[in-house]
């Protein structure tokens, strides 16, 4: 059973930064796109940036400019470097990616159990 293992969450003053890594468990196949969201509470979980495996990325206008996300193709990892946090990106984070556990199957889509991060101001 492949699963998403997240790590990199914590509590940070308001101007700090934080890098979250996300890597799948098990034997995998290949990664398609990987992405982070995230959900704070009473809202609905938005998404905060993805990757392309060929490194096309998107992000939020929330946190363009102060975000980064970046794959290790290699590792199969997902990072999200977070700079500049502000209290209102406190929420929960969740890594997402596609995955194809053989050649022969279609990429299903994974979520990670979540992060925590928390901004204080």
């Amino acid at each position: 059973q492949v699963q998403l293992v997240e790590s990199g969450g914590g509590l940070v003053q308001a101007g700090g930064s934080l890098r979250l890594s996300c890597a799948p468990s098990g034997s995998i196949f290949s990664i398609l796109s990987m992405a982070w969201y995230r959900q704070a509470p009473g809202k609905q979980r938005e998404l905060v940036a993805g990757a392309t495996s060929d490194g096309i990325t998107n992000y939020a206008d929330s946190v363009k400019g102060r975000f980064t996300i970046s794959r290790d193709n290699a590792k199969n990892t997902v990072y999200l470097q977070m700079n500049s946090l502000k209290p209102e990106d406190t929420a929960v984070y969740y890594c997402n990616a596609a995955v194809a556990l053989t050649p022969h199957t279609r990429p299903y889509n994974y979520w990670g159990q979540g992060t925590q991060v928390t901004v204080s101001s």
